[in-house]
């Protein structure tokens, strides 16, 4: 056990823990990647270990898959699995319409394809996440290595006509090389500050020639489940227009995940 868990991380873990919860027996489920959701498939593994759930799981990531394995949990591609019953993901932020950013952790590449490959998309986050409007984390575009200096000049240049409060676009970098997505891209991260529109931005980044996709998902997920530090967890269901709000205790052993970190 690695002490007591700070107000942030056991905002991380209800919401990772309450999202659990939604997942049954015999689903096919989408791990996302970052954070919040490492706190999820560390819950779904104890669920395996001690429960005998039995789910099939798709990462999003090498790292997920890496984590989920280590965990005991039946890790197969999107391939195999062929479509989902629910992906749970994290998000970098979300509005009031559940509109995301993602792609902090350099994977929403994955991670939108393997959402809008699932029945439902539900996103676990801290409180900190939401906001109301969309555009003060970077958003993340990926885009191809070859001629991204051109695409990154494109980008700039689009941005002009665009309803944002900053255009300042950096590559993404590992120490002194560029960071490289599990597909071999590259990742250029939009300082915008605001998003006026950010469904009209999503189609028109995406048309950029050498972008490969943008981390704005747009009327994609369902459900977030909102974590706070004194244990609260408000669940929002955009369909249903619903709002749940539940409190969950704290255990000793729950101490077992405070070993991750961003």
């Amino acid at each position: 056990m690695s002490g007591e868990l700070s107000p942030i991380d056991k905002a991380k873990f209800v919401a990772a823990k309450r999202a659990a919860e939604m997942v049954e027996d015999g689903m096919r489920v989408g791990l996302g990647t970052g954070s919040t959701a490492a706190w999820l498939v560390r819950c779904l593994g104890q669920m395996v270990a001690e429960d005998g759930l039995n789910i099939t799981a798709v990462p999003t990531s090498a790292r997920t898959a890496g984590l989920a394995r280590e965990l005991g949990l039946k890790v197969v591609s999107l391939e195999e699995a062929k479509w989902l019953d629910m992906t749970i993901d994290g998000a970098d932020e979300f509005d009031h319409d559940l509109n995301l950013i993602k792609g902090g952790g350099g994977a929403h590449l994955q991670e939108k394809i393997v959402a809008t490959a699932s029945d439902q998309m539900v996103v676990i986050a801290d409180a900190g996440k939401r906001v109301d409007t969309l555009g003060a984390f970077p958003l993340p575009v990926e885009v191809l290595a070859f001629g991204w200096q051109a695409s990154q000049a494109l980008l700039e240049e689009t941005l002009v006509s665009m309803d944002v409060l900053g255009r300042t676009t950096t590559l993404r970098m590992n120490g002194a090389q560029p960071y490289v997505t599990d597909e071999g891209n590259y990742i250029l991260d939009l300082h915008l500050k605001r998003i006026g529109n950010a469904r009209q931005l999503a189609l028109v980044l995406n048309q950029i020639p050498g972008v490969i996709e943008n981390g704005l998902f747009i009327d994609i997920c369902d459900r977030v489940v909102i974590g706070h530090g004194d244990g609260t967890v408000i669940v929002r269901d955009i369909n249903e227009g619903t709002e749940e709000r539940d409190r969950l205790d704290f255990m000793e052993e729950d101490n077992l995940f405070g070993d991750l970190s961003d």
